[in-house]
């Protein structure tokens, strides 16, 4: 789903977050993580930039750790995984205790679970999922029931995929973001080797302008580049991309150079 515009920050602001991923079975190699790319663009079409990505165990002094030092150094922090009903579900202690509050059964997040589940069938596995920091506002999941929770600048969700989507949906509405970032796709058709040199001047002289370089292989045709430039600022991607087409043109005309 395209994510609902949030609560615009001030103009020219730019807003950052960091993505915390729980689990053991990540690190393990048994669970494929399936939301980093989709968390990445999903905040970008926002105008939110992802900046980092930490994969931790589900450990508790590290979880603690970890949120402590992203939740100061970010506009927001995402957390996937580690809410469920488990005995090592522990995401939602941890970050109890990284903000210094007491958690507890949080009666709004009882009536939310018990939409789904039958109240005989509401055992303490279950009542685990209702754990809420103080002071924390619940996130909706349309999915499960099971709500995610923000604390601050922290916004933890399931680290089942789909449930943390419908989070995500419910969750942008109230983020800060600021101006949207824009690309341009450029085609090279010349491997990395031949165009280094000159692309390095380019860059320099747009150094408002990111530009990377990102090489593949195709059979049949071998080597070959696409430059991807993003800013914030349209005319300045306009004029930087039209710089790095003669660029490409120059270096078509001339010897060829590299391997």
């Amino acid at each position: 789903m395209q994510p609902s515009p949030g609560a615009p920050s001030e103009a020219g602001t730019v807003v950052t977050a960091a993505l915390l991923v729980i689990g053991d079975e990540i690190l393990s190699g048994r669970t494929k993580d399936k939301n980093i790319a989709y968390i990445a663009e999903y905040l970008t079409n926002l105008g939110i930039d992802l900046r980092e990505v930490r994969v931790v165990p589900d450990v508790e002094d590290e979880i603690v750790a970890a949120v402590n030092a992203l939740r100061h150094r970010y506009t927001h922090v995402f957390t996937t995984g580690g809410i469920g009903p488990t005995h090592d579900d522990i995401t939602a202690d941890a970050i109890a205790r990284a903000f210094g509050v007491p958690i507890d059964v949080d009666p709004r997040a009882v009536a939310l679970l018990l939409e789904r589940i039958p109240k005989d069938q509401f055992n303490e596995a279950r009542r685990r999922m209702a754990r809420i920091p103080a002071g924390a506002e619940l996130i909706e999941n349309s999915v499960s029931k099971a709500p995610g929770f923000s604390l601050g600048n922290v916004h933890v969700m399931a680290g089942v995929p789909t449930i943390m989507q419908a989070m995500l949906d419910g969750l942008a509405p109230r983020l800060a973001t600021g101006r949207k970032v824009l690309s341009r796709s450029v085609p090279a058709g010349l491997k990395e080797g031949d165009i280094a040199g000159p692309l390095g001047v380019v860059q320099t002289a747009f150094p408002d302008v990111s530009i990377g370089s990102y090489p593949t292989f195709e059979e049949g045709v071998g080597f070959t580049t696409t430059l991807v430039l993003r800013s914030r600022d349209e005319g300045r991607l306009a004029e930087a991309q039209a710089a790095v087409l003669a660029m490409l043109a120059e270096v078509r005309a001339g010897p060829a150079v590299g391997t």
